[in-house]
């Protein structure tokens, strides 16, 4: 069963492992190219009637004129500044609105390829399919951590050494882990 599992769960294991590396070191660039983009607009005169804003002609709009991806995050107006949201792994954009010209300012966020990587590890913005998967990873690493605890325990050969390890192991993250919410 563990060889099943470690097999099942290799890609995981790997993309996670590497993600959490590029995420503890962002110092080592490893080719992260963020760019940023501002677009000045005006939305069309269908965009609002009387008090009711059509976000849904706000969002089209700006897909169609700025090539906005990533799924609607947030939206609002009062009678200062409204404000349109998108997200996606690696990738934002932001637009604020003069709630009486229909004028915006918008700012897209591009990280590149490790930054999209990187927002995945951490589940952001990845939507619900990612999620589960992110949860399905976490029951087979959990699975492939016991059943390896299974087998060491079976190995007389081995089992003193390998518990002598794993409660030395776990002693230090359980000293690191007091250490940082203390």
């Amino acid at each position: 069963m563990h060889v099943y599992l470690s097999m099942i769960s290799f890609m995981a294991i790997f993309f996670f492992a590497i993600t959490g590396i590029t995420l503890n070191h962002p110092e080592w660039t490893f080719g992260i190219s963020e760019s940023t983009e501002d677009f000045l607009g005006e939305l069309p005169t269908e965009w609002r009637s009387g008090e009711t804003v059509d976000w849904l002609a706000v969002a089209e709009h700006m897909r169609a004129e700025h090539g906005i991806r990533g799924a609607l995050a947030d939206y609002r107006m009062d009678e200062f500044e409204g404000s349109i949201a998108f997200r996606a792994p690696g990738y934002f954009a932001d637009a604020f609105i003069d709630p009486e010209t229909g004028s915006y300012d918008l700012t897209v966020v591009r990280m590149g390829a490790v930054g999209v990587l990187n927002e995945l590890h951490r589940g952001t913005d990845g939507g619900a399919a990612w999620s589960w998967l992110i949860d399905i990873a976490g029951v087979f690493l959990a699975l492939l951590a016991l059943t390896g605890l299974g087998i060491l325990v079976f190995l007389k050969r081995f089992r003193r050494p390998g518990l002598l390890v794993m409660a030395g192991g776990s002693l230090l993250v359980f000293l690191l882990v007091i250490r940082l919410v203390s």
